[in-house]
Formats: structure tokens, C-alpha cells, sequence
């Protein structure tokens, strides 16, 4: 089940705990219920377990018993699918333990690893979100500084990459429902023992604020090139989170796009991926997703958002004749093509 946050970004288990309530209305005596949500240390045992145990009238870890295995599916990922990666088990006693553990083995390619407890599992999930989070905001916070500077943030990158032990990482827009919410649950829970994780919570302010900072270096750009902004026709290319996948959500595409519709009612957003009805359902924007109706059109500015296949090649400078602005954000187009990227 999905584990999202509210608008004030707290942790929303109402989904997990009805599915819990659902499934325990099921259970038999010696059931084995195994979760997969990404969730802050605790919420199996402490939030899902009491709504089993109240649906279905069995005691705990007599008569039921639980596992957690977290979710590694990463959309459009065609290398790391579910049955090559390892995949986190533990059990609520050393016996269903070894059941999940054994229940995941006979699928895997590459096999488990199987944790001390469900709270371990429970973390390690959460981590693995929580330090991407903050390596990107690390290199967002860098590419903001050097664009000040008037230096190429790839250029820094590509030089700094010659050292044998730099982690090499691109800025970008964080999104999705993996980086972009789940450390979330982390805050949250860190705080309830009195710890302020301040690293995590300034990454996430630093990523969120990502798309209104590209909607303003474009802004910028058009400006210095004596490119009228109010009612400027712009392009962006791109609207899922990711490139390739059709996915949208907490996108921050959007960001952009609500930013730039201060200045601009004239945008026009390109997807080939994404369903235009639900973008408009839940984002209120209004999207086309075929490449070629562009061929015979003409913008101010064009903002590579997301680097989908069907974009390569593409020739922006057609699409922008100078001195509109083309902003790179995924930095994969040719440079004579770009203003800027991010």
C-alpha cells in the first residue's frame, strides 16, 4: 500500500492501516502477513499489527505473525527488476523469519538479506532514500552556487569525477513518491525522540524548492537576452518525475509550470508518456503528448525537463530561434543548443 504524506507533509498511514484492517478480517491461525510499504521504524508492529489483531481476534505471535520486506522497484528500471535485486526479510519471530526469508529466496535471482528485526528492515529502507535525498540536494546546493558564479555545474563534475573516490551525482528535480516523501517519515519519527535531523529536513526544503528555481533561472535568462517574459509562449518538455516512465507523481514539473504561469499563460507542456486527462485531474494543467504537432511552431523559451527517449535528437534551436532561451534541466542536450542546464 501506498505510504504518503499530508500537506503539511506528516506521514499519512490511513491507506496501510485500512489494507491492515482489510487483510486481518481474513486471517486464519498461523497466517503469516508480510508487508512491503515504506514506512519509519515501528509502524509494522506498533500501527499495522493492533489493526490485525483487532480485525481478526488472534493474539499476535500466536496465533498470526508478521514479516516486512521492503519494496525495491525502481520505475523504468530495466536492469534492476524484482528478480535480480536483494531484497531485505526479517519476521516478527525466528520462525516466520525464516519462512519470509525462504519465501523470497525461491524468486530471487540474487537471493536476501535477512535482517535482525522488522524495525532494522523497516530503517534500511528508509535510508536508502533518505541519503539519495540528501547526495542530490548536496549537488543541487552546488549547482545553484556555481550557476551564481557563472560556472558549469557538469563541467565541475565531469573534473571532479577524476578523483578515484567521488561519488558522482547529477542535480535535478527530486520527485516521485520514494525520495521525495519518504524521508518524511524519518523527520517525523526522529523528532518523536527528540532528535532534529537537520541535514534531512534542509535536503528536503532544498529539493521542493528545485522547480521554482529552474522557473526563475529561465525567467533570468529570458530577461538578459531581451526576451519579453509576460505572455511569452514557453515549451517544457516532460511532466512525469522521471524520464521514460509514466508516473506522476508529486512531479515537480508542476513547480515549474505554476511558477512560470505568473508571468505566461501561453505554456505548453509535451509529455508522449503520461495520460493528459489524469494530469489535469490531479495537477490541473493541461498537456499534449505528441512531438509533432511542435515541428511547425515557435517559442521564446523550451525547458528540457525530463530526458525521455523520444526527445533525443530534437532539434530546440528550431523550436527557440535566439534569442529565446533554452534551459537543459536532466543537462544531455548538445551544448550549442542551451542557454543554460542545470
Amino acid at each position: 500500500m501506498p505510504t504518503p504524506v499530508d500537506c503539511n507533509n506528516h506521514p499519512d498511514l490511513e491507506p496501510l492501516i485500512g489494507a491492515s484492517r482489510t487483510v486481518g478480517g481474513l486471517l486464519a491461525k498461523g497466517d503469516i502477513v508480510v508487508y512491503e510499504s515504506t514506512v519509519y521504524p515501528g509502524v509494522t508492529e506498533d500501527v499495522c499489527v493492533p489493526q490485525l489483531a483487532a480485525a481478526s481476534g488472534l493474539a499476535y505471535n500466536a496465533d498470526f505473525f508478521v514479516g516486512y520486506s521492503p519494496e525495491r522497484v525502481n520505475p523504468a528500471d530495466t536492469e534492476h527488476t524484482v528478480e535480480s535485486i536483494v531484497k531485505v526479510t526479517s519476521g516478527s519471530t525466528p520462525e516466520a523469519a525464516s519462512f519470509v526469508d525462504s519465501l523470497y529466496n525461491s524468486v530471487l535471482l540474487n537471493g536476501t538479506h535477512r535482517a535482525p528485526s522488522i524495525r532494522v528492515a523497516e530503517a534500511s529502507k528508509i535510508v536508502e532514500n533518505c541519503q539519495r535525498d540528501v547526495n542530490i540536494a548536496f549537488v543541487n546546493e552546488l549547482a545553484k552556487i556555481f550557476a551564481a558564479m557563472g560556472i558549469d555545474t557538469g563541467d565541475v563534475l565531469d573534473a571532479a569525477a577524476t578523483k578515484w573516490n567521488f561519488v558522482r551525482m547529477k542535480p535535478g528535480l527530486v520527485g516521485g513518491h520514494c525520495i521525495g516523501v519518504d524521508p518524511y517519515y524519518m523527520i517525523e519519527k526522529a523528532q518523536v525522540y527528540g532528535v532534529l535531523p537537520r541535514v534531512m529536513y534542509s535536503a528536503r526544503r532544498l529539493n521542493d524548492s528545485m522547480g521554482a528555481y529552474v522557473a526563475g533561472q529561465v525567467v533570468r535568462l529570458m530577461n538578459l537576452n531581451g526576451v519579453r517574459v509576460k505572455d511569452a509562449r514557453i515549451l517544457i518538455l516532460g511532466f512525469a518525475f522521471k524520464e521514460n516512465c509514466p508516473d506522476i507523481r508529486n512531479t515537480k514539473v508542476a513547480d515549474i509550470f505554476h511558477s512560470l504561469a505568473d508571468y505566461t499563460a501561453n505554456i505548453t507542456v509535451c509529455d508522449p508518456w503520461v495520460d493528459p486527462e489524469r494530469v489535469r485531474r490531479e495537477y490541473g494543467i493541461d498537456i499534449q503528448n505528441s512531438i509533432s504537432e511542435l515541428q511547425h511552431l515557435r517559442y521564446d523559451a523550451a525547458i528540457l525537463a525530463v530526458a525521455h527517449r523520444q526527445f533525443e535528437g530534437l532539434d530546440l534551436r528550431r523550436l527557440v530561434p535566439r534569442p529565446g532561451v533554452v534551459y537543459d534541466v536532466k543537462g544531455v542536450l548538445p551544448r550549442q543548443q542551451t542557454d543554460a542546464r542545470l
